[in-house]
């Protein structure tokens, strides 16, 4: 077999935009668009709330000043993270013969051998990223802080909309998903992108939960379509953990990162020259993090808030 040499400049190949994106938007949450994504946060950006009321008022000749507007900021930062990691190529000689004789279940097939491995390595970056949108901590180190882990310590959420948790199995769910339904504000219902976030294990309880009451056709392979709860999308996200959800509008929900910025970095270095070894050296610099817009406008289910 012939000896696989990989190049250590990337200029225009390996652009940054590319890999950068796929590990971090990869992550299903925001491959599917269930929150909103701001693409071009190079360090922090500060997003504005516009809270209106009593703008209308009876016709008259004269101008009147009349109503309140409420104008808040709240900070989105992004936090610097990286990878570094060592390859064997020997480790992927084998896939990478299948796929580029045919016999493989890829259906895109990588320009090379070194975007095969880094495409393997994009893949992981995205799984974690996925727990990180919801639940990371930035005091873990090579993660930020999460969306459940900033609404547990914001004290301004309302009692009432913070629901204790149980386990839930497929006999309890349709009355633990209502009780995170009843605790929706007014102000938010019939708003389109309203979500109940659920975790894994509440979705499936939840499917089969509408199994069992005829719903869904589970011995002929129907499509689920759109899970709804008393009129409210049910939508799992895989970064949740068990047991736990979150009603909120996917505009209330922000994912940062800075895929244009000039500080990512992506680099696949062969150390075969320089240190007469057969691995592969892949470096990753990107920068991510959450933040939310109106905490009275959100709903937890079995995530304990430390400031109430």
């Amino acid at each position: 077999m012939p000896t696989v040499n990989i190049t250590s400049t990337y200029a225009g190949e390996f652009s940054p935009e590319k890999y950068i994106a796929a590990s971090l938007l990869a992550a299903p949450t925001l491959r599917k668009g269930l929150i909103t994504v701001k693409p071009n946060v190079k360090y922090k950006t500060t997003v504005k709330n516009l809270v209106s009321s009593g703008l209308l008022q009876d016709s008259t000749c004269d101008f009147t000043d009349a109503g309140t507007v409420t104008l808040t900021e709240r900070v989105l930062e992004t936090k610097a993270l990286q990878v570094n990691k060592i390859l064997c190529k020997a480790d992927f000689r084998e896939d990478w013969d299948a796929i580029s004789m045919g016999y493989s279940a890829y259906d895109n097939i990588p320009p090379s051998f070194q975007a095969f491995m880094l495409e393997h390595l994009v893949n992981q970056v995205a799984a974690e990223n996925e727990v990180a949108v919801w639940r990371g901590s930035t005091a873990a180190g090579g993660s930020f802080d999460g969306l459940t882990t900033q609404i547990a310590l914001d004290a301004g959420l309302p009692a009432a909309q913070e629901i204790a948790g149980v386990v839930v199995t497929p006999t309890n769910v349709i009355a633990q998903l209502q009780s995170i339904h009843s605790a929706i504000p007014n102000t938010l219902f019939g708003k389109d992108d309203l979500h109940i976030y659920v975790s894994q294990n509440i979705y499936r309880a939840y499917i089969q939960a509408l199994g069992h009451l005829g719903y869904i056709d589970r011995f002929n392979n129907q499509s689920f379509g759109e899970v709804v709860i008393d009129g409210y999308k049910v939508v799992m996200v895989e970064g949740l953990a068990d047991n736990t959800a979150v009603a909120a509008r996917k505009s209330n929900l922000w994912f940062a990162t800075g895929i244009y910025n000039d500080t990512n970095v992506v680099k696949v270095i062969d150390t075969a020259d320089t240190l007469g070894d057969e691995n592969v050296r892949i470096i990753m610099r990107m920068t991510a993090g959450t933040q939310y817009g109106h905490i009275s406008e959100i709903v937890t289910y079995g995530i304990a808030n430390a400031a109430n």
